[in-house]
């Protein structure tokens, strides 16, 4: 019997150890998942842009009166204990419009990145990734409004450099990054300035995050350097099964020239409320302002800089899992007649937008 029993801890021993080296092996090894993207769109702006295309500071949905495709992307991940990268390539009228001023091989990459795990909790990451800053992304799937709001479009959706993250437990994260500049892939000519980004994201519970993000820089040659000083914080909070809202606030201060200890600022609050009636049926309202009264990010032409309050109100029908159907309409109310409506200047600008995305 005691031979049985010895037997029988010894092959148990033999097959844990087994199941153990096994599971490191595929640790190891990793996996590879693919996966796609898809968002058409149809928008329909009240003022009639002669050019069809709607105010200058959106970069999403930004066509008028045309069924057009926003954002199609493929894209690629290797995840593994110690490694993990990332490949997507895109196509469509945001990189169109937001990568504009990019080479025209590198506004097709969505994000092109890859990272080590150099301790139990930290990582090193490097490539284009999603920027640091913002609770939105290009992906409309993953926003709670249709389009994206006035502080999103103004501020980087994507940079380029090197992050080191660093999650001590399960409620709070730290990260600081080196970059190339205010939503750069390519470093602008003549600039050698260091940028530099900070993100801490705090999770009390599962239904709260709070965050604070900043970016320290100079998106400007040397020769004109005009440092930037920024912070984007906000709270995403799950009230309910079925009500959530976010809260955020963009404040920024640019020198108004090089060695110039004066500043301009700029800042942008919003508040965003979702109401889901069932699964497939959700409803989201929107209240957001944009003062940038020195035209340091959004340039209006007028004295008084760029003063606009906006909002939104947009339905959303998911059929199927991987389907999404939305409606918005969504009015701008500025200062100093910054909209054009035809050949004459106006203070509003009002738009209508449905959208298909389907995703795997």
């Amino acid at each position: 019997m005691k031979r049985i029993l010895l037997l029988a801890g010894t092959l148990s021993a033999a097959i844990t150890a087994l199941a153990q080296e096994t599971q490191e092996k595929d640790k190891e090894k990793g996996k590879v998942t693919f996966s796609g993207y898809a968002e058409a769109y149809y928008s329909y702006d009240i003022n009639k842009p002669a050019d069809h295309v709607k105010p200058g500071f959106l970069y999403n949905y930004n066509r008028h009166n045309e069924l057009n495709l926003n954002l199609a992307m493929v894209k690629a991940n290797y995840t593994s204990d110690r490694v993990r990268a990332n490949v997507g390539l895109m196509a469509g009228t945001y990189p169109q419009y937001n990568l504009s001023a990019e080479p025209t091989l590198m506004q097709y990459v969505y994000e092109a990145n890859v990272g080590i795990r150099v301790g139990k909790t930290v990582w090193i990451d490097a490539g284009v990734m999603p920027a640091h800053i913002g609770f939105e992304s290009a992906i409309g799937k993953d926003c709670p409004t249709l389009t994206r709001s006035i502080l999103a479009e103004n501020s980087p959706y994507y940079e380029t450099g090197a992050k080191v993250t660093w999650t001590p437990n399960e409620k709070w994260s730290f990260a600081a990054m080196y970059l190339n500049g205010w939503q750069r892939i390519k470093k602008v000519n003549g600039n050698q300035t260091p940028n530099f980004g900070t993100q801490i994201t705090f999770k009390p519970t599962d239904k709260i995050l709070l965050n604070w993000s900043t970016y320290i820089g100079n998106d400007m040659p040397d020769s004109v350097r005009q440092m930037r000083y920024f912070n984007d914080v906000y709270g995403t909070f799950s009230i309910t099964d079925k009500f959530s809202f976010i809260a955020g606030f963009d404040y920024g201060l640019q020198q108004k020239t090089k060695g110039d200890n004066a500043l301009y600022s700029w800042y942008s609050p919003i508040v965003i409320a979702r109401y889901a009636f069932t699964n497939k049926f959700a409803m989201t309202g929107r209240v957001e302002h944009y003062n940038d009264q020195h035209g340091v990010v959004i340039n209006s032409g007028t004295p008084e800089g760029f003063q606009t309050t906006g909002y939104s109100l947009n339905l959303d029908f998911t059929p199927v899992d991987n389907v999404m159907l939305r409606l918005e309409g969504r009015m701008f109310d500025g200062k100093n007649k910054t909209f054009i409506k035809g050949t004459e200047l106006t203070n509003t600008s009002t738009a209508i937008t449905a959208s298909l995305a389907v995703w795997f």
